[in-house]
């Protein structure tokens, strides 16, 4: 694609950056075919090619966003299905990326939506905050006729009221920093994401994980990282996302220079794209360059560090079908497709793919909140898919997915780590045991001193 930025445009390494994105897309119309906002919609404009020409129409003219990009960016899932699919290999989350900090600096949203964004912002990156958020919306359940009534905002709080679980997990004993000493001889030492929204809404994700990789001698560390940043990364928010994520650079390195690491591990896949992105997020910022880039060159998902550590047979045999979701974040952000299969399979599982498995079941961090109707015929499609090929249960990599997946079915959905723990001679997860598939048992995790 053939661009016109002036010289002092390029001096920008933003936008220089943008500009070399923006030459390398031959608009050949590939990325169409899986893109999922023009699969339900049909608009050139909601696909990634005339996201791109919005794009390059606005950063090249120096423009303030007009209303119409904001209305195609803000449909963007960020899924990357694009990436996967474009044969010219142009970098297009970092390109959306761009725009949405563009968006941010120069549209003034309507005030219900800056209010809304802002709230999004300011508690779901925080534990604390977003716990007594999802106390506060239990109780108000019985009051979402009346919130989905209201004009404007009404949508978008019934779908932040549907989202809230009718229960808060208890804090888990892995909620505090700490380390988990493996069993038997030490395999290696490594650093996990407590992460933000998971902590609160699904702390056992990590649990099994430092179950599982303590049994296989691996000496798991938590540090007090706080939020990655990536929900106000996605959001264009790139102030604050910075501010996380040197949070989590300054905690990770400082772990590393206690003793070494062999690897940052993230049980959320969405997490673990922009974590891996670190390098690039701060390329330009020499106090963080040499340190973002060696995080982003740790970070590992869970499945990849255990697939290469081994697992033992299973330690009980099972006859259940798994349907393997691939998050996006998982497939199209970090190339990882078949090792959460493999692994599963190791452990003595029946595993399915789903039909038209690189479509996004519409989660995508905050997109189920901040565009509900779209997110919920992308839920709906993938539910029909998944249960058309008749599983025990749904294994996925990322608790955006198993949020959204789960309102949609009736049929169990666990992380993939979960079923490899219990295979391993972990607890049942509780899914499993809420559906009468398997046999309970307890295993309490303690952290040491």
């Amino acid at each position: 694609m053939q661009t016109t930025f002036s010289l002092a445009q390029l001096a920008d390494p933003h936008m220089a950056s943008s500009e070399k994105i923006l030459r390398t897309c031959v608009h050949c119309g590939f990325c169409t075919a899986t893109c999922p906002t023009y699969l339900l919609l049909g608009d050139e404009l909601d696909s990634p090619r005339g996201r791109i020409y919005l794009i390059k129409d606005m950063l090249e003219g120096g423009k303030a966003a007009s209303a119409q990009v904001v209305k195609h960016i803000d449909r963007c899932l960020s899924c990357l299905s694009c990436m996967t699919t474009c044969p010219s290999g142009v970098h297009y989350m970092h390109l959306v990326d761009h725009a949405r900090a563009h968006i941010e600096q120069t549209h003034r949203r309507p005030l219900h939506d800056r209010l809304l964004r802002a709230m999004v912002a300011r508690i779901l990156p925080y534990p604390h905050r977003f716990r007594l958020a999802m106390l506060l919306a239990i109780l108000g359940k019985p009051l979402r006729p009346l919130a989905a009534a209201l004009p404007r905002i009404g949508n978008r709080l019934a779908a932040m009221l549907d989202l809230a679980p009718t229960e808060i997990p208890n804090r888990s004993p892995g909620d505090r920093a700490g380390t988990f000493p493996g069993e038997g001889p030490r395999r290696g030492r490594v650093a996990m994401l407590k992460g933000c929204a998971q902590s609160v809404l699904a702390p056992g994700y990590n649990e099994a994980a430092i179950r599982l990789l303590n049994r296989h001698g691996i000496e798991v560390v938590q540090a007090k990282e706080g939020c990655c940043g990536a929900l106000v990364h996605h959001m264009g928010r790139e102030d604050e996302a910075k501010r996380f994520a040197r949070q989590a650079i300054d905690a990770w390195l400082a772990e590393a220079d206690r003793g070494e690491l062999d690897a940052i591990l993230v049980t959320a896949s969405g997490c673990g794209t922009t974590i891996k992105d670190y390098g690039f997020m701060f390329r330009d910022e020499p106090a963080y360059a040499e340190k973002a880039a060696r995080v982003s060159a740790l970070t590992k998902d869970v499945v990849e560090y255990v697939l290469a550590l081994g697992l033992p047979s299973a330690a009980r045999e099972s006859d259940l079908v798994v349907a393997y979701h691939s998050a996006c974040s998982m497939q199209h952000g970090q190339q990882i497709r078949t090792e959460p299969k493999t692994l599963l399979k190791q452990a003595g599982f029946t595993v399915k793919d789903v039909p038209e498995g690189h479509i996004c079941c519409g989660s995508a961090g905050t997109y189920n909140i901040l565009q509900p109707e779209i997110a919920g015929r992308l839920r709906d499609r993938k539910v029909a898919h998944i249960e058309r090929i008749r599983p025990d249960v749904i294994a996925t990599g990322n608790i955006g997915c198993i949020t959204q997946i789960g309102r949609g079915t009736t049929i169990p959905i666990v992380h993939t780590v979960e079923l490899l723990d219990w295979a391993t001679g972990g607890p049942l997860p509780p899914a499993l045991e809420r559906a009468g598939l398997g046999a309970p048992a307890r295993t309490p995790l303690v952290a040491a001193e």
